[in-house]
Order: structure tokens, then C-alpha cells, then sequence
């Protein structure tokens, strides 16, 4: 299994308990050793779950975070996500530009974005995508 970052949504079905996307993680864990996020990531869930004042939820992700990798945005991740979007815009599918940030980081660490939302990143060249979810 090569390296992987996860997408929101797949963060999202983990925290949730989806029997497929636990055993997939717990399956990478027991390769890699912790799982990468990115700063998107992140900050899409922590947005919601301040928004709910989910206090015991931000706990347990915030304790998911200190045993995992966030990867941050830098100006390659940055100009290849902006080179992506500006690609997406002239051939009018348009995809939100978190998703885009997202992409970005997944291809400049040459690793596989694991996501549900395989409608929207399939559009994006050279990205490699995994859905967990019903595996």
C-alpha cells in the first residue's frame, strides 16, 4: 500500500465508525505507523465541530491529530493547486477550492488522497484516489 493523505469526508466516515474506513485505517497504522491530513483537513473539521460546540468530538479529533501527520501548505503546494484550479476553470469543472488545496497537497507528496467525493477529484489530472468507504 503506498503512502496516503486522507480527505475530510474520510476523516469524517472514521470519526463516525464506519466498520470499512476503520478497518482501512487501522490496516495503514499497522504499515506507516500514523496517517497524514492536511491543513484543509484540518481546519474543515475543526470548523464544524466548533460550529456544533462539540466539545467531547474535538477532543478525541484533536487527540487523533497529535498521533498523526498534518501536512501544512507551502508555495509548491500552493502554485501546483493554483495551476490545478486555473486547469479546472477553463474546461468549466469547477470543483471548491479546499478540494483543490487538498488535491494539491496529495500530489506534491506524491501521495494517494483517500476520499468519497471521487466525482469531484477525478477530474484532476495525475491525482491518484482511493475510496475507503465501501471496501
Amino acid at each position: 500500500m503506498k503512502q496516503a493523505i486522507l480527505d475530510t469526508d474520510t476523516i469524517s466516515f472514521f470519526f463516525r465508525g464506519n466498520k470499512n474506513v476503520v478497518r482501512k485505517i487501522d490496516e495503514y497504522l499497522r504499515e506507516y505507523g500514523f496517517i497524514n491530513i492536511s491543513i484543509i483537513s484540518y481546519y474543515e473539521i475543526l470548523n464544524g465541530l466548533l460550529y456544533k460546540d462539540a466539545k467531547n468530538q474535538k477532543q478525541k479529533f484533536m487527540e487523533f491529530i497529535k498521533q498523526n501527520q498534518v501536512l501544512p501548505l507551502n508555495l509548491i503546494t500552493v502554485n501546483r493547486s493554483a495551476e490545478i484550479y486555473a486547469n479546472l476553470r477553463k474546461t468549466g469543472q469547477i470543483i471548491s477550492h479546499t478540494d483543490v488545496l487538498i488535491a494539491g497537497t496529495a500530489i506534491v507528496n506524491n501521495l494517494i488522497l483517500i476520499t468519497n467525493n471521487v466525482n469531484h477529484f477525478k477530474r484532476i489530472n495525475k491525482l491518484q484516489i482511493d475510496n475507503w468507504v465501501f471496501k
